[in-house]
């Protein structure tokens, strides 16, 4: 049986779909792009908004009783692969050894033009 995720401290979901899915103790979330949790985008660069994906992707992680520690995979879609460094030097910030897997792409398009996105599974201890 599945439960799902919300929380007030990341922006809503835009669309029919969950913050985050609760499977046993599998956190699955949904891909979390750079608006702040009133649904206002943040201004600036990869780096503004690469940590505001990544605090939303935290809020969500913590409503679901885990934390970044816990994440075990992760997808990141660019809207430029060239911006993969400056997005790779702020994921490293909030992310520790043994580091999670993860699958970088680069997409035509993100919802609201925004220059990154990124999805989650992690594990509830």
């Amino acid at each position: 049986m599945k439960d799902i995720v919300e929380t007030g401290d990341a922006p809503a979901a835009i669309g029919p779909y969950s913050q985050a899915t609760l499977l046993g103790r599998l956190v699955v979330t949904s891909g979390q792009i750079p608006l702040r949790p009133d649904g206002t985008p943040v201004e600036g660069g990869i780096e503004a908004q690469t940590r505001q994906v990544l605090d939303n992707l935290r809020a969500v992680l913590a409503a679901a009783g885990t934390d970044l520690g816990h994440v075990v995979k992760t997808t990141v879609f660019l809207a430029d692969m060239n911006e993969f460094s400056a997005m790779n030097a702020v994921y490293a910030e909030y992310f520790e050894a043994p580091y999670p897997a993860r699958s970088t792409v680069q997409v035509a398009r993100l919802p609201r033009d925004v220059r990154v996105e990124i999805e989650a599974i992690a594990e509830r201890p």
